[in-house]
């Protein structure tokens, strides 16, 4: 068996001693760590820089359309001012009270020996219309052809299609003014009245004179 001699010995194994030193590992595991760190962080400003360009490039790209979304917007908001001022008008032309049925049904119930001389009406909050009329009525018994007048406007306001109709005397007074009528002399009485209604349904179309209606 053949004898080796090894006369490199120590220095073999003050290598080995030298490869195993704690501070070298540890130097070599912190510059390990270093340059891992060097990596990321450089990644990480890579990626800042990357976003601040798009950044910068959306900025510019908003700066170019920002004066036609500013003109968009304003237009849109005097639209929808334009779009509530028809609904407001709609809704007014839609519910708004025609005067002219009213006084067509007034006018039927006006006999010779009666006289309007005062005529206020307006639509009340709550969609509701109020009149008053002033005027003088002449007969033997004057008062009667007031009351007349009234329950004749109620019952044609009645049949006008009107609702919650209510037609009341506020002053029935008689004069001492004699009126001639048909050449006869007759008291007068002054009366205010009041007619409060809902037009809360369209006055039905009434026939024409000489006409009947279907059936």
């Amino acid at each position: 068996m053949a004898l080796h001699l090894n006369l490199l010995h120590e220095q073999i194994q003050e290598h080995r001693q030298r490869q195993r030193d704690p501070l070298k590992i540890g130097m070599m595991v912190l510059i390990t760590i270093g340059a891992l760190l060097f990596l990321y962080y450089g990644w990480n400003a890579y990626r800042t820089l990357a976003i601040k360009a798009r950044l910068s490039a959306v900025e510019r790209e908003w700066a170019k359309v920002e004066p036609r979304v500013t003109a968009a917007e304003k237009r849109s908001n005097e639209l929808n001012d334009i779009i509530k001022t028809t609904a407001v008008l709609d809704e007014y032309v839609e519910h708004r009270f025609f005067w002219g049925p009213f006084m067509e049904r007034l006018t039927r119930c006006v006999a010779p020996n009666i006289q309007l001389t005062s005529l206020e009406g307006t639509v009340t909050d709550d969609k509701g219309v109020s009149v008053s009329i002033e005027g003088v009525a002449a007969a033997r018994e004057p008062r009667s052809a007031a009351e007349d007048l009234r329950q004749m406007l109620s019952e044609q306001l009645g049949q006008a299609g009107y609702g919650d109709v209510k037609v009341e005397f506020k002053a029935l007074d008689d004069l001492e003014t004699i009126a001639n009528v048909g050449g006869a002399s007759v008291p007068m009485a002054h009366y205010i009245m009041a007619v409060n209604f809902q037009p809360t349904n369209k006055p039905r179309p009434t026939p024409g004179p000489g006409k009947a209606p279907r059936r």
